[in-house]
């Protein structure tokens, strides 16, 4: 008897096809294919990402035409930065769900040829499992948090000295967060 090569995923227990019953062949075949249904996840979510990224395109376009159509440049500094920090925060939150389709369809389905060979996307495609997935929405979500916060803090009305001191602890916090998870490379 000549010493036959076993493929290498057969040699870790698992069975071929031909030595499985049928039913469990024909069960294991449809929960492996199950796995696409995440298709819908990617398809919704670079959906969802396309609106946000034009609803605040369209934020940032009534903001510029508000304040230069209107002869006497109606809108304040405040209002026009409350709106651009507000189109950032979509853009931000449409780069979460991009990720996150790129992401769960590399995982789940195929990796995305065209963008390794074209290359220009850095390690925004290295994603090896859920945690490094997570990671990496984790750092998008993270910006968002703090540019909501700043967009939030343009429209706050300091009435005394405490509310001041509150908003440079707030920002210290911030700061040292952000240093933390960055030395720790989250």
């Amino acid at each position: 008897m000549e010493n036959e090569e076993v493929p290498e995923n057969l040699s870790k227990g698992n069975k071929a096809p031909a030595d499985q019953h049928i039913v469990e062949n024909m069960f294991e075949r449809v929960l492996w294919n199950l796995r696409f249904i995440v298709l819908l996840g990617v398809f919704f979510g670079a959906l969802s990402a396309i609106v946000l990224f034009i609803a605040g395109s369209t934020e940032i376009y009534h903001i510029v035409a508000g304040y230069l159509m209107a002869g006497e440049h109606t809108l304040s500094h405040e209002e026009i930065l409350i709106g651009i920090i507000g189109a950032v925060d979509f853009y931000l939150i449409g780069l979460v769900l991009i990720i996150f389709s790129f992401g769960i369809y590399e995982l789940f389905i195929s990796d995305i040829d065209i963008a390794r060979l074209e290359g220009g996307f850095g390690n925004l495609l290295d994603i090896e499992n859920l945690d490094d997935l997570k990671n990496k929405i984790i750092k998008v979500i993270i910006m968002v948090l703090i540019v909501t916060f700043f967009q939030r803090i343009l429209s706050m009305e300091f009435t005394t000295s405490i509310d001041m001191l509150a908003m440079a602890v707030s920002i210290c916090v911030i700061c040292i967060g952000v240093y933390f998870l960055g030395k720790h490379g989250l």
